[in-house]
């Protein structure tokens, strides 16, 4: 039998999103960071990480939420993307972590069709979690181009 694809399943608001387990390399407590001057409002930041510097992109802002105050539950997940230039470390906080999981059913649903502008580019599709949605960010489309700023920030 296959092994089931593990997700990190991560709350911002009342929405559950999750990231495929393999891109993420550690999850941390929130901490300090280093603010960059003229940096957009989703890069909060660096954080040092074993004597290297990550950027920090705030997950709220980058899916167009506004943005909160961190919370004991604030967490910061260090993960790999691939951006135009590469291979990149981000920091990505989000509002909570809950569990590392398998979802429901192996296979995805795709992002809903609309015909309003919307692609969903950034979803690489919608699972179900205990009877919850569960929203499965296609990392590299999402945070991509910020890659690309972040990794020049650094």
């Amino acid at each position: 039998m296959a092994e089931r694809s593990q997700y990190v399943t991560l709350g911002v608001g009342t929405d559950l999103f999750a990231a495929p387990v393999a891109r993420v390399q550690e999850i941390l407590d929130m901490r300090p960071i280093a603010r960059l001057p003229q940096a957009p409002p989703h890069l909060l930041g660096m954080i040092d990480v074993r004597g290297q510097g990550v950027p920090v992109l705030d997950l709220r802002m980058t899916l167009g939420m506004p943005p909160a105050d961190d919370t004991e539950n604030t967490r910061i997940i260090v993960l790999g993307v691939t951006g135009k230039d590469g291979q990149v470390t981000l920091g990505l906080r989000a509002d909570r972590v809950f569990e590392v999981t398998v979802l429901d059913s192996e296979n995805l649903d795709p992002p809903p069709a609309t015909h309003a502008g919307w692609s969903g580019h950034c979803i690489a599709g919608i699972g179900r979690r205990n009877g919850n949605f569960v929203t499965v960010l296609d990392l590299d489309h999402l945070l991509g181009d910020a890659a690309g700023l972040a990794s020049r920030a650094a």
